[in-house]
């Protein structure tokens, strides 16, 4: 895969017409946040399977001399919110799919609104427009939505799409009501989503999860990003509901660890297996909207979890990772601020719930609550769920900008950008070297559902096609099971990077596997 260069400006994103808004409005004058909301918009047009404006949001400034910012745009539960009745019913844990309470109030719409009134300088309809003309015009179905729409039913291709049929790629996808919700944000800020014709029906789709109240509230947080050196940089990550501190853990303890200098080392995938498991395997316990974020990332947390990675694969830890439907975005402008942006709608499509009027998939971002009596992050009223999505920043020892990457993949998020920063800043792999380099996750066959945890025995390691071979000989003999994945199995992320090199110059990739990703610069 060929890294590309830009001097000025660039953004990365899963679709190239996504990648194309955004590197617009640096065309316009715009900075790099101006960009990543038209990206952001045009997304959740062209990319219904992984995001939308039903969905949540979360995001990192950084660079351009400035303290690195984090937003929190991850939707509350609504009023209506009883974890007695769902107990009640036998459940014991919340509903995965085509149930309203797996969907808590879409932060997404707050999210882009928080975004500009911060940092924007264009006018907030300049940077939808875009996005409103691909709804209204159409645009070509891309190859991983065609697959997915496949999974749905004909009554949800219906009220989405406008046919029972399954997507074909590269036909036209035209989403009228979409549009019609993107002008009147345009029109009116958050209250021409959550107060208008989309929030009247989200209201009547929610048959009382749902208040007035609770939609008008706000669902975007500016919060304190959490922070963490290693490989000679400083790592940023949204703190609690969000998992970022995992990626920063991970980080962390490979480099006390110590890798093998050549990833196809036998050890070089089992030690990062090791890793990624020892930073991960207590969060359904710790993780919880009002975790002690620095705390999680503490030395002394740490330290033993490093030392106790070992040559055999640890008993006792299990962290169960699943593909899901997110996507994530970057960009840098001229000055070189960056963001990097993470949207979704957690599995494919979120909860197959619509909005019938737009055609606008509601997440099942919910579904990360626990329905355990008393557990801190217990569903109930006003409540943020766990959260997947792990958006990262890189800054040198000086605050400069380094690197803005992050990858969609549910639970595996972490471990994919584990591989990455331990590529591109340990190995000095250029960025588009490390995207298309082959990953491995940890999996469970079979898989159930979205997020599973085990303590009983190692998970299974799921590796790419195109691994080395002493990946699978040197994970085996150390006490895990391998299963090797087909060509074109979504199991391992579409990630997406850019960097600042030593001479001011931006370089970047978008990851091969999304399809109809793009790097583009200016």
């Amino acid at each position: 895969m060929i890294t590309r260069y830009a001097p000025d400006g660039a953004v990365a994103a899963a679709n190239h017409l996504a990648a194309a808004a955004g590197i617009r409005m640096l065309h316009h004058g715009g900075n790099a946040v101006d960009a990543a909301i038209a990206t952001a918009a045009a997304m959740a047009v062209t990319s219904p399977h992984m995001c939308g404006l039903g969905g949540d949001l979360f995001a990192l400034i950084a660079g351009g001399d400035r303290e690195p910012a984090a937003l929190n745009a991850s939707g509350r539960a609504g009023s209506g919110a009883d974890p007695e009745r769902l107990r009640a019913e036998g459940a014991h844990e919340l509903p995965f799919l085509h149930d309203i309470r797996s969907v808590t109030v879409p932060g997404c719409v707050d999210g882009l609104v928080a975004l500009h009134e911060r940092f924007g300088t264009l006018p907030l309809a300049d940077l939808l427009a875009p996005a409103q003309r691909l709804a209204e015009a159409g645009c070509p179905v891309s190859p991983t939505l065609a697959a997915a729409s496949a999974g749905l039913g004909p009554r949800e291709r219906t009220l989405a799409f406008g046919t029972p049929e399954a997507l074909v790629q590269g036909h036209r996808l035209v989403m009228r009501g979409v549009s019609e919700a993107l002008q009147a944000v345009a029109a009116r800020g958050r209250a021409g989503f959550y107060e208008g014709p989309a929030g009247e029906e989200l209201l009547a789709v929610g048959a009382g999860e749902f208040t007035g109240d609770d939609l008008r509230a706000r669902h975007a947080d500016w919060v304190q990003p959490l922070q963490l050196p290693a490989f000679g940089r400083c790592l940023w990550a949204v703190p609690p509901n969000s998992q970022g501190y995992l990626a920063l853990a991970g980080a962390w303890i490979a480099e006390q660890v110590g890798l093998p200098e050549d990833p196809e080392d036998e050890r070089w995938a089992f030690l990062l297996v090791e890793t990624a498991r020892q930073a991960a395997f207590d969060r359904p316990t710790v993780l919880h909207e009002h975790a002690d974020g620095p705390g999680l990332i503490a030395a002394s947390r740490l330290q033993p979890r490093a030392a106790a990675v070992a040559e055999q694969a640890s008993r006792g830890l299990a962290d169960i990772y699943g593909d899901g439907g997110t996507t994530y975005l970057c960009a840098v402008d001229g000055e070189r601020m960056g963001v990097s942006l993470i949207m979704s709608n957690a599995a494919d499509f979120g909860s197959r719930l619509i909005l019938p009027g737009h055609g606008i998939f509601l997440h099942n971002r919910g579904m990360g609550f626990s329905l355990q009596p008393g557990h801190p992050a217990e569903y109930g009223p006003g409540r943020r769920p766990p959260h997947t999505l792990t958006p990262l920043a890189v800054t040198d020892p000086a605050g400069a900008l380094d690197t803005v990457l992050g990858t969609m993949g549910a639970d595996a998020q972490p471990q994919v950008l584990l591989q990455l920063l331990v590529r591109m800043l340990a190995l000095g792999q250029e960025p588009g070297e490390a995207i298309a380099a082959p990953r491995w996750v940890l999996s469970r066959e079979p898989t159930t559902d979205f997020d599973i945890w085990r303590f009983d025995e190692p998970p299974l390691v799921r590796i790419e096609h195109n691994a080395p071979r002493a990946w699978s000989r040197g994970l085996r003999a150390r006490g895990f099971e391998v299963i090797e994945s087909p060509p074109g199995d979504q199991t391992f992320g579409h990630a997406q990077a850019i960097r600042v090199t030593s001479d001011g110059m931006l370089t970047g990739a978008a990851d091969p596997r999304a399809g109809d990703g793009a790097f583009v610069g200016r």
